[in-house]
């Protein structure tokens, strides 16, 4: 049975996400099959107060949580000024077991439809990361936005931030102060019309950029660099960098594939680095066009629900299609930032290719759950749920320390900002040909965190703000 048939079938929508806020930075994710979800447990409450509000939470959180035995057997909302300072409280046991990282949160509803029908945010249009040493940089640029017409790119970085250009803080002053979650705050509200100076310094040397945040529908598979051929030593390698499991992706994805197809290509790159999720029903078009070699018969991913909710269980089958490849090697590009979406490719694919689908890069974030919707329409109240675990065919849904612990290959590589994403000189993209062509590597260390890139004496992380849009869970790093 299909993810969408999963979702009309109990009126709810099946989720995987990354990590919501509470921090500075995120690995964020998640992933869904497009239906309208409705609310599954009624409750005696009906208005919108605060405390109804945090009622309705509890009421379906003891309905539906994966993890019931780690809520508190009783829990005061009134201790609690928010619903969501409320919801942490709850999840905080399975928090600190590593099961629920923020996975379990409150959003809008409005908002949240806008982003997986067509991309909808409000921005400047970068992915920010910050390092160990006090700096913050931007990995990646989306078409169509406020940085981009600026001339801003992959690389450049971000020395002081200021509402004017008399009033300027450098943002190494900022995070010795307030860490990275003060750098997020300067950038100000995600709201258009925001606007903000920053001094950039990159390639074109160090200038003060002014920049207004807009409306904008973020590309899900870049125009410029997101869809290639690469001819390495010959052969011809597909190259594919997908930002994020939104509904609008899968057209593009399908173009890309028919085009390798066209091409005679072999061999692909599945770039995820930045990708913590989206919807599910787009994960499965992207392991299908992967899955040429698949029969239907062969089992894409388990979804398992708490014993109680057994009926609920499903089976999810590959379906290839007429675009689809049968590829000899995949090489998979993961960071802290590749989480739930994408690590449910990545898994799907061990038990069949083994040591011939390797993770390329760093370790991943580690999502092996998925949430549900559940809504209170009145309230504009979506509650995204951790309801059921994630396994591939192999039953192995247990990395919870990310993917490098389970992967039969991996290999490590820099996530290079000097060079252009998708670029054959790009550390990352360069260690990925490797691999197809066979040449030996280091294996990813298991100890490495799933929040990091390493390089020799700096630590990277994706910046997100305490309390992250729809977007910035699904798009890490985004600003």
């Amino acid at each position: 049975m299909g993810m969408q048939k999963f979702a009309a079938a109990f009126g709810v929508i099946a989720l995987l996400a990354g990590c919501g806020g509470g921090g500075g930075s995120s690995g964020s994710g998640s992933t869904g099959a497009t239906t309208t979800p409705v609310v599954t447990t009624p409750v005696t409450t009906t208005g919108c107060s605060l405390r109804e509000r945090q009622d309705w939470v509890a009421a379906q959180m003891r309905e539906w949580y994966l993890f019931p035995d780690t809520l508190p057997a009783t829990l005061n909302p009134s201790g609690y000024a928010t619903v969501t300072d409320f919801l942490d409280a709850l999840t905080a046991t399975a928090r600190s077991q590593n099961k629920d990282r923020y996975f379990t949160y409150l959003t809008s509803i409005a908002e949240e439809n806008a982003f997986y029908a067509s991309g909808s945010s409000a921005g400047f249009g970068f992915r920010l990361v910050g390092d160990g040493g006090q700096r913050a940089f931007i990995a990646e640029v989306f078409e169509g936005t406020a940085a981009l017409a600026a001339g801003l790119d992959r690389g450049a970085e971000i020395i002081a931030i200021g509402t004017s250009a008399g009033a300027m803080r450098t943002v190494s002053a900022i995070i010795a102060a307030e860490g990275f979650s003060g750098v997020t705050a300067a950038l100000g509200p995600t709201t258009a019309g925001t606007t903000r100076v920053l001094r950039v310094t990159d390639a074109s040397g160090t200038r003060d950029v002014t920049m207004t945040k807009t409306d904008y529908e973020l590309t899900a598979v870049s125009s410029r660099y997101g869809a290639q051929v690469i001819v390495d030593g010959g052969r011809k390698v597909g190259y594919v960098n997908l930002r994020t499991f939104i509904t609008p992706a899968e057209q593009s994805l399908r173009d890309a594939f028919a085009n390798f197809r066209a091409q005679g290509v072999t061999d692909v790159i599945v770039d995820l680095r930045y990708n913590g999720g989206g919807l599910l029903s787009t994960a499965q078009v992207l392991g299908n066009l992967l899955g040429g070699a698949r029969s239907r018969s062969d089992v894409f991913a388990y979804q398992t629900f708490r014993p109680e909710k057994a009926s609920r269980n499903e089976t999810d089958l590959f379906a290839p299609v007429s675009q689809s490849l049968s590829p000899t090697r995949i090489a998979f590009i993961g960071t802290g930032g590749t989480a739930s979406a994408s690590e449910l490719v990545i898994n799907a694919f061990v038990p069949y290719m083994h040591a011939n689908a390797g993770l390329i890069g760093a370790n991943t974030f580690g999502k092996p759950v998925g949430q549900i919707a559940l809504d209170r329409a009145a309230c504009d109240d979506r509650l995204r749920v951790i309801a059921f675990a994630l396994e591939n065919s192999a039953r192995n849904g247990s990395y919870f320390n990310g993917l490098a612990e389970t992967v039969e290959a991996s290999c490590q590589a820099a996530d290079d900002f000097a060079h252009a994403l998708g670029s054959p000189q790009e550390g990352s993209t360069r260690q990925a040909l490797d691999y197809l062509a066979g040449r030996s590597c280091s294996r990813i260390s298991t100890g490495q965190s799933g929040q990091a890139l390493r390089a020799a004496t700096e630590r990277r992380e994706l910046l997100s703000p305490l309390q992250p849009t729809v977007a910035q869970r699904d798009v890490p790093g985004l600003f």
